[in-house]
C-alpha cells in the first residue's frame, strides 16, 4: 500500500510537470516562435506595462521550473526501472535501451512534425547515458554529478558574459522575425522543411542541456535512493527540507528575471530554476499527503500516467490554435490571453486523460511504445538464442 501511494504521488508530479512544460512552450506558439517572449532581453520595462509584468511573473514561476521537475521525474522513473530489473534479476540496461531508443525516434517525429523545441530527443539520449551511470558506486555517481554540473555552469557563465556584452539580444530578434513570418504565413509543409533544413541549428539547445539533464536525472535517482518519496518519517523530513530550501532559496533567485536587460535570463532558466523545481516537488508531495482525497490529484495522476501522449497532444493543439495554417491566433496576443489559453488547454488535457483511461489502461503513445519495445526485444531475444 505504501508503494502504491508513492507511485501515485510520482504520477501526480509527472502530470503537473507535463502541463507545466506547456507553460513555457505556449509563449513560443503564441508569439510564432519569437523567443524574446520567454526571455527578457527586450520588453523588460515591466513597471510600465501590466502585461509585461504578468508575463515575467508567470515565467519566473513556470519557465524552466516544470521542465526541471520533469527531468527529475525521468530520473526517478529510470531508478525505479533499475531497481525492478535487479529484483527480477534482469540484464540492465537491456530493455531500457530499447525504450529510450524508441523515445528518441518519437522525439524526432515530434520535432519534425510539431515543435522544433522538442525535449524528448534530449531526454532519450540522457536516459541512455544515465542508464549506465546508475550502475556505478555512489562515489562515482557524485563525481559524475559534480563534473556535469561544472561543465554546465561553465557554458552558462560564457553565455552570461555574452549577454553582458550584448544585453539587447539583437541576434535573437533577427532570427525570430524570420521564424515569425514562417509560422504566420507558411504552410505546415513549409514548417517541416524549415525544421529539417535547420536540424542541427534548432537542436543546439537540446545538445547543450545534456550535461544539465544528466545532473537532473541523477538528482531524481538519488532522491529515490535516500527515500524522499516514501511515506515514512524519513521521507517526510526530506520533503520538508526540499520544500524549505527550494522555495526560500529558489524563489528569490528566480525573481531576478525582473532585473531589466535580460542579464539573468539564462542563469534563471538553467541554474536557478532547478532549485525551485526541488521546492515544488517537496511542497506538492506534502500537500498530496495532507489532502489525499483532493479531486485535482486524481486528474493530474491520469495526466501523469499518459504523460508522453499529453505532451505531444498539447503541442499539436497549440500548433492548430496559433499557427497560420490553423486558427491563426498567434501574433501579439496579450499575456492574460496566452495564460488563459494555457489554462484551457490544460483543462482539455485533464478531461482527455480522464476519459481515455476510463476505457484504456494506458495512453495511445504509451501503448505504441510498449508494443514496439516488446516487438524489438522479442526479436533481439530470438537472435541471441539462434547465435
Amino acid at each position: 500500500m505504501e508503494n502504491e501511494k508513492r507511485i501515485r504521488s510520482l504520477d501526480i508530479l509527472r502530470g503537473l510537470a507535463i502541463l507545466g512544460t506547456l507553460g513555457t512552450n505556449i509563449w513560443l506558439f503564441a508569439y510564432l516562435g519569437d523567443v524574446n517572449y520567454i526571455f527578457t532581453f527586450t520588453h523588460s520595462e515591466w513597471w510600465l506595462s501590466g502585461d509585461d509584468f504578468l508575463r515575467i511573473l508567470f515565467l519566473s514561476l513556470i519557465n524552466g521550473k516544470l521542465l526541471g521537475l520533469l527531468a527529475i521525474m525521468f530520473g526517478v522513473g529510470l531508478e525505479l526501472k533499475y531497481q525492478q530489473s535487479k529484483r527480477l534479476s534482469r540484464l540492465w540496461p537491456g530493455r531500457y535501451i530499447w525504450i529510450s531508443s524508441i523515445l528518441l525516434m518519437e522525439g524526432f517525429l515530434h520535432f519534425t512534425f510539431v515543435l522544433e523545441y522538442d525535449i524528448l530527443m534530449s531526454y532519450a539520449v540522457t536516459a541512455i547515458i544515465v542508464s549506465f551511470i546508475v550502475k556505478m558506486r555512489k562515489g562515482l555517481i557524485r563525481i559524475t554529478m559534480i563534473s556535469v554540473a561544472v561543465i554546465h555552469l561553465v557554458f552558462i557563465f560564457i553565455i552570461f558574459l555574452g549577454v553582458l556584452s550584448n544585453p539587447a539580444g539583437d541576434g535573437l530578434v533577427a532570427i525570430s522575425q524570420e521564424v515569425m513570418n514562417l509560422y504566420q504565413n507558411g504552410t505546415w509543409i513549409n514548417q517541416i522543411q524549415y525544421r529539417l533544413l535547420h536540424f542541427w541549428e534548432l537542436r543546439t539547445e537540446a545538445i547543450f542541456v545534456i550535461p544539465f539533464n544528466i545532473f537532473m536525472f541523477l538528482t531524481g535517482v538519488l532522491l529515490v535512493r535516500v527515500g524522499a518519496f516514501q511515506s515514512d518519517a524519513n521521507g517526510r523530513n526530506i520533503r520538508k527540507k526540499m520544500m524549505k530550501v527550494g522555495l526560500l532559496v529558489g524563489l528569490p533567485l528566480n525573481l531576478l528575471l525582473f532585473i531589466p536587460g535580460g542579464y539573468f535570463d539564462f542563469p534563471v532558466r538553467y541554474v536557478f530554476a532547478p532549485i525551485l523545481s526541488v521546492g515544488y516537488i517537496g511542497a506538492i508531495s506534502l500537500l498530496i499527503e495532507k489532502s489525499q482525497t483532493f479531486s485535482l490529484w486524481g486528474v493530474l495522476e491520469k495526466v501523469g500516467r499518459m504523460s508522453l501522449s499529453c505532451y505531444v497532444i498539447q503541442n499539436i493543439l497549440s500548433s492548430i490554435l496559433f499557427y497560420g495554417w490553423g486558427f491563426g491566433f498567434g501574433g501579439h496576443p496579450r499575456s492574460y490571453t496566452v495564460i488563459s489559453i494555457w489554462i484551457l488547454v490544460c483543462l482539455f488535457q485533464m478531461l482527455f486523460a480522464t476519459l481515455w483511461l476510463r476505457y484504456f489502461t494506458m495512453g495511445p503513445m504509451e501503448a505504441a511504445r510498449k508494443g514496439l519495445t516488446n516487438l524489438f526485444t522479442r526479436k533481439g531475444t530470438k537472435k541471441d538464442l539462434q547465435m
